[in-house]
């Protein structure tokens, strides 16, 4: 098998594994709520045995040995022979992260520590208890520690189907052979005649022996993947009994205490953490229903058909055929603006990828903690772009922590305020128009106001006198830098490090996040993120000779500007009067220093904005049309441009600035406190 083909089917069995360990994980955590499913356990030690399975045919001993320790308490705990305690789950868990580790150490080519693993190891012995230590597999039978076999017949009957699910039995026998001298035959009685052998089915079976003095349990590993797809016979060639000293230790485990001393003999805490991990190990690709594949090639076709219809009336062209050409145009528009969806379509995955970290991450801090938290998750199966999915990671987290450091009362707390010892987060994600919201809510104390005001006004952000702003404007100020009302700083927060950083962040993936709350109720994060990061939704308009695009998610209206309805503030800033509410007016060509801008108020455009809960309005020349345009990067084409996120190459072959309205908005403010005058670069570059 070529290098190639190797390194191929590696990368799938790390993309396996790395869904294993998520399935570990989510069943430990239910194991650990009480779940009396017997199904539940016996869904973790299929997938640890699969990850066992896999390590082995790609010669990772190293993960085979320490996949196995886990797989000997699971295997225990699904016969009962171990019960399901708090204790084990922890144990486990912790060890889905060591091996997670691991996994990744394996995938980028590092050195594998096996001795970080031994803390792990000798735990989950402990646990298991002396008797039950000996390695344990469910296709093997126990060998009796007493007796070595010189060596061992072998019958290997693969089932016919088992090639089709990506196994190869060379691979198999060429790991047992390498045991030791080994003398194979194949059966070739059940290959079928030429007219009804099928060339996917696999008809062929092994008789090996092999002498030399392995260990039946090698034997065993090496069968792991296919063990449910093949019949497998283990017998022994000859047995030579060996003094065996009493109380022997299992071959795995380092020798063990009676039970009694078993849970003081464990280590009382792995490793907190494995090293950090290069940023390699993330996953590059994606899995895709076959109902996306088929709906891709049927567009595909079509637009070879439109094509073809477009190429017969080009030849010979005359005028009696531009209504047909006109016909053609549309009809290839309509295919590349659904072949663009669909392939969209193809990046968009599921939230519950992201979500699934969060039953893990809030059990941990919880105990950390000492609080009682149920977690609730709601819309899991909402899709959004690859490319943002891995960015609202971070964001995410760093609210929910706040969430349980800050948000939620201790037990006694909660129940002196007449709620239940229980409290509650919820993470809820749907789709609102072109956008995806997510929810990140509690039912904890609230935001302190009266503190954060104090700390507001300490800081300069606002007035001692200032009676005026409401209290979504005071609470804004928690996403200020360096702002914290925490009165100690802990592990988890108080240093003023954080929201600040989920509001950039956030911000730079196009969207906004706002904040509510109620005193003693309980607070609500709302993020607002466009559905992908590549194609937007815009509007154009034009200043003077320039052309800017605002994109649709953030124009509330656009209407004409009635001079009776704009007032002055200071001498200074504008703001216009609309519906009792007084929005700031921002002239885009004094913004940006652009000549030949509209300077007339009254009869003006003015194009009504909202980024992160703040309102504005553009003082525009005119509106054109609406369309997706896809976004081109500003930062990597040229540089960083404040109130413009990026840009895009029009029809006719001009370039467009997107703008960033919360970012305008935010610039326009600066601007008018330093009252200077701005202006965009006015040198070329180039999209790519």
């Amino acid at each position: 098998m070529s290098d190639s083909r190797i390194e191929q089917l590696k990368g799938i069995f790390f993309e396996e594994a790395e869904e294993g360990l998520e399935t570990m994980e989510q069943g430990l955590l239910e194991l650990d709520e009480g779940s009396k499913d017997p199904e539940l356990i016996n869904t973790i030690f299929r997938a640890a045995h699969s990850i066992k399975g896999g390590s082995g045919t790609f010669g990772f001993s190293e993960l085979i040995e320490f996949t196995h320790s886990m797989e000997s308490l699971l295997d225990a705990m699904r016969s009962g022979d171990k019960a399901i305690t708090t204790e084990a789950t922890s144990a486990l868990l912790e060890s889905v992260d060591h091996l997670r580790a691991l996994l990744t150490d394996a995938r980028n080519n590092d050195p594998i520590d096996s001795e970080s693993s031994r803390p792990y190891i000798d735990r989950l012995n402990a646990i298991l208890g002396a008797d039950d230590a000996a390695p344990s597999n469910a296709a093997a039978p126990a060998q009796d520690a007493s007796a070595r076999a010189a060596g061992w017949n072998i019958d290997f009957k693969p089932h016919p189907d088992l090639m089709q699910s990506g196994n190869d039995p060379y691979l198999i026998v060429r790991e047992i052979t390498g045991l030791g001298p080994a003398k194979t035959t194949v059966d070739v009685s059940n290959v079928p005649s030429w007219d009804v052998l099928d060339p996917e089915n696999l008809y062929l079976g092994w008789t090996i022996r092999l002498e030399a003095a392995a260990e039946e349990q090698q034997i065993h590993d090496a069968f792991a993947w296919v063990d449910d797809q093949a019949d497998i016979r283990v017998e022994p060639i000859e047995a030579k009994p060996v003094a065996a000293p009493e109380a022997a230790p299992a071959p795995e485990a380092a020798p063990e205490p009676s039970p009694k001393k078993a849970e003081a003999a464990a280590p009382a805490k792995p490793p907190a953490a494995p090293k950090p991990r290069s940023a390699k190990a993330g996953s590059s690709s994606i899995r895709v229903s076959i109902d996306k594949v088929d709906a891709l090639i049927n567009i595909v076709g079509e637009l070879v058909i439109t094509q073809s219809m477009l190429g017969q009336i080009e030849k010979d062209f005359d005028m009696s055929k531009l209504e047909k050409l006109r016909d053609g145009l549309s009809q290839l528009e309509r295919n590349t603006r659904e072949l663009q969806e669909s392939v969209m379509r193809i990046r968009m995955l599921p939230i519950s990828s992201v979500f699934s970290r969060f039953p893990r991450m809030v059990r941990d801090l919880s105990r950390q903690l000492e609080k009682k938290v149920h977690l609730e998750l709601s819309g899991e199966s909402t899709e959004l772009d690859k490319t943002v999915m891995e960015k609202i990671g971070d964001p995410l987290v760093h609210l929910v922590r706040n969430s349980l450091d800050h948000g939620l009362e201790a037990p006694a707390d909660r129940l002196e305020a007449g709620k239940p010892e229980t409290g509650r987060i919820e993470l809820n994600a749907f789709h609102q128009g072109g956008n995806i919201v997510i929810e990140i809510c509690d039912d904890g104390r609230g935001l302190p106001t009266d503190r954060i005001r104090e700390k507001a006004i300490s800081k300069g952000l606002m007035s001692a006198d200032d009676t005026s702003s409401s209290t979504e404007k005071i609470h804004d100020f928690i996403f200020h830098p360096g702002f914290s009302t925490a009165k100690e700083v802990s592990d988890l927060s108080g240093r003023g490090v954080g929201l600040d950083v989920v509001r950039k962040n956030i911000r730079a993936l196009g969207g906004s996040v706002e904040v509510q709350s109620s005193p003693g109720e309980g607070t609500k994060f709302t993020i607002r993120l466009p559905l992908t990061l590549a194609i937007l939704d815009g509007q154009l308009i034009n200043v003077g000779d320039e052309t800017y695009i605002v994109p649709l998610v953030s124009i509330i209206e656009s209407l004409q500007i009635d001079g009776k309805q704009v007032n002055a503030i200071a001498g200074k800033a504008e703001v216009y009067r609309l519906r009792e509410q007084y929005i700031p007016i921002v002239r885009l060509y004094d913004l940006f220093g652009i000549e030949g801008g509209e300077r007339k108020l009254d009869g003006g455009l003015l194009v009504v904005v909202e980024g992160d809960g703040q309102h504005a309005g553009l003082l525009v020349d005119d509106l054109q049309n609406q369309q997706q345009v896809v976004i081109k990067s500003l930062d990597t084409n040229y540089r960083r441009v404040d109130g413009v996120s990026g840009a895009t190459i029009l029809g006719d072959g001009t370039v467009a600035l997107i703008l960033d309205i919360p970012g305008l908005i935010k610039f326009a403010n600066d601007r008018s406190r330093r009252a200077e005058t701005p202006r965009l670069p006015q040198d070329k570059f180039a999209l790519n």
